[in-house]
């Protein structure tokens, strides 16, 4: 099984502290690490690899849920942009990583500290530092829960 996989299996079992909320095709998560504030994650139901496995109709939907995820993290968390990543290279299953950013949040390590957030180091998005305490995990959620009631 797959690590989203069991992340879904831990939402389905209340195991999950990260979860946000449920959604038709997918699930809402916050991100373990907040290096960008209100990083969160669209799981999507399906165990597919690419997009073009999901019929039409499951494709669309699953693309305007993620647009309305992304409105509610933007609104959320003040986002002055939004980066969406479908990537699927380390964890196989799709999964959207939406970013709120703010200008200039990369400091040293964009140009002008406006590039993509893998730009920032690794070992620091990564790092321990970078997780919210049990407090912040809780306001996290509920703020964006509350962005994403008012929308849907």
């Amino acid at each position: 099984m797959c690590f989203i996989c069991d992340r879904i299996n831990m939402i389905k079992n209340s195991e999950n502290p990260y979860f946000v909320k449920e959604l038709k095709t997918g699930y809402v998560v916050i991100g373990d690490h907040q290096r960008f504030k209100g990083y969160t994650l669209f799981l999507c139901k399906q165990h597919k690899t690419e997009l073009f496995q999901l019929d039409m109709d499951e494709r669309t939907l699953f693309m305007q849920e993620m647009s309305v995820v992304a409105q509610a993290v933007s609104k959320a968390f003040g986002a002055q942009k939004m980066n969406y990543e479908l990537l699927g290279n380390g964890e196989s299953h799709l999964h959207w990583h939406l970013f709120p950013r703010m200008f200039g949040d990369l400091g040293e390590y964009g140009v002008n500290g406006n590039g993509p957030v893998w730009w920032y180091p690794k070992d620091k998005f990564y790092s321990d530092d970078c997780r919210p305490t049990p407090d912040e995990l809780e306001k996290l959620k509920s703020t964006l829960l509350s962005e994403l009631n008012s929308i849907i």
